[in-house]
């Protein structure tokens, strides 16, 4: 599956992930409102029709009520856009990745040595 999704509809993809992978769209309303997100009804809907359409989400009625369901989770999502991320860019180098993270600061020597330290414990 090599859908991407909007910034938007990621947007909304982590208030159902955060809420265990389900939620009502109420729920989804309530949680934009928390959050300042002043999105139209209709925006919020044609938004969620579109992750089901990339089959990101599927819908359960409830009643007269929907209830979203994640069919891709928050793991699944963040391992596909890192592939992406890393054959677009580095051409899948991970090599050429990680000294870029080393050279700017991003990754730090003690972060590395964790990371060393927990690739050696999960091929054990």
């Amino acid at each position: 599956m090599a859908q991407q999704i909007s910034e938007s509809e990621l947007v909304l993809m982590k208030i159902i992930w955060k809420n265990g992978g389900t939620a009502l769209y109420s729920l989804i309303m309530e949680e934009l409102e928390k959050d300042q997100n002043e999105w139209k009804n209709n925006t919020v809907l044609t938004l969620l029709s579109r992750l089901v359409e990339k089959k990101f989400l599927k819908v359960n009625k409830i009643g007269r009520r929907n209830e979203y369901v994640a069919v891709v989770t928050e793991a699944e999502y963040q391992t596909m856009q890192t592939h992406s991320f890393l054959n677009k860019v580095y051409g899948g180098n991970v090599k050429n990745l990680v000294s870029t993270l080393l050279r700017q600061d991003i990754l730090s020597a003690d972060e590395l040595k964790e990371i060393e330290a927990f690739w050696r414990k999960e091929n054990e």
